[in-house]
């Protein structure tokens, strides 16, 4: 029996483990599928408080792995693959390992949504990016791409221009699904420059992005585009599948929780990080949030 299970091992995850940890909770973390979280897919992070140089994504989830464990959170390597969420004490599933709590704090984060493309993976952070707030700054000057046609996309577009010198806007559609405000903000920005009916056939370049190879859907066309950047902005997905049916959801599949806490509708049950926030998806928003998840988790083992 634990007081505390963590599932989730981003900044919200390992913020809640250091506080449960120095409250004497005895936390256990379940790193899950990425360990660390999406800030091992960014090589420098400049806008985490305290790091006046910056500091590598890995090396920031690395820090505070070992902060939790200094406390004494003990963190396991593994997937938690079922939750059973319906009575106290919760049972969490690790494989065939069966774990005990009073209660859960869940940080299992969003992943961006990809093209699917070899080399998008290859080089995440090597000029892809699924972030323009976490990364647009390097691209100062420069020429880039933003792949979307919602309001995210027009949004990333819009902030990259504060930076780069031209963003390409490529989307697969003759028109976009944003709403009208966003659209014409975007349109009217000279920076900018649209290609509808057209999709990414592939991310050139071999340690560094260095073009995309565009082809026009209408025509069937095929043409290269020289630039340093690609920013993916086709939506995220919360990573809540082994949620459903057992706590409250929103209709894009995000944990609710309740104004000004991290209290999901499930007693003794919080969620914190991206898993809540389709809104600011930042680590240090995130990391924030972890915090409240550790002390209201405490609070409500004291009474």
């Amino acid at each position: 029996m634990r007081k505390v299970i963590i599932i989730g091992s981003g900044p919200a995850g390992l913020t809640a483990a250091i506080y449960a940890a120095r409250g004497n909770l005895e936390p256990v973390l379940i790193e899950g599928a990425e360990p660390g979280g999406q800030l091992t897919l960014t090589t420098m992070v400049e806008n985490y408080p305290g790091f006046p140089e910056g500091i590598m994504g890995p090396q920031l989830m690395e820090d505070m792995k070992n902060q939790a464990q200094r406390f004494g959170a003990e963190i396991i390597s593994g997937y938690v693959d079922k939750v059973e969420l319906g009575e106290s004490p919760f049972k969490v599933f690790v494989g065939s390992q069966e774990v005990e709590a009073q209660t859960v704090i869940i940080s299992t984060g969003s992943s961006a949504k990809l093209l699917g493309l070899e080399n998008e993976r290859r080089l995440m952070g090597h000029g892809v990016s699924t972030c323009a707030t976490c990364d647009g700054f390097f691209f100062r000057d420069k020429e880039i791409a933003v792949v979307g046609g919602g309001d995210s996309a027009m949004e990333e577009a819009n902030f990259l221009t504060k930076f780069a010198s031209g963003v390409a806007l490529i989307h697969r559609r003759d028109e976009f699904r944003a709403s009208k405000i966003m659209q014409d903000r975007a349109l009217a920005n000279p920076k900018i420059k649209v290609h509808y009916n057209t999709i990414v056939e592939d991310v050139l370049g071999d340690n560094a992005v260095e073009g995309i190879r565009l082809q026009n859907i209408r025509d069937k066309s095929v043409f290269e585009h020289e630039l340093d950047g690609v920013f993916i902005a086709i939506g995220h997905n919360p990573n809540t599948e082994i949620f459903e049916g057992q706590i409250r959801l929103d209709e894009k599949g995000y944990i609710l929780t309740e104004s000004d806490s991290t209290a999901t509708n499930v007693n003794g049950v919080f969620a914190c990080g991206d898993v809540q926030d389709p809104k600011f998806k930042q680590a240090v928003t995130a990391a924030g949030s972890g915090c409240m998840a550790a002390l209201e988790a405490e609070k409500f083992l004291e009474n």
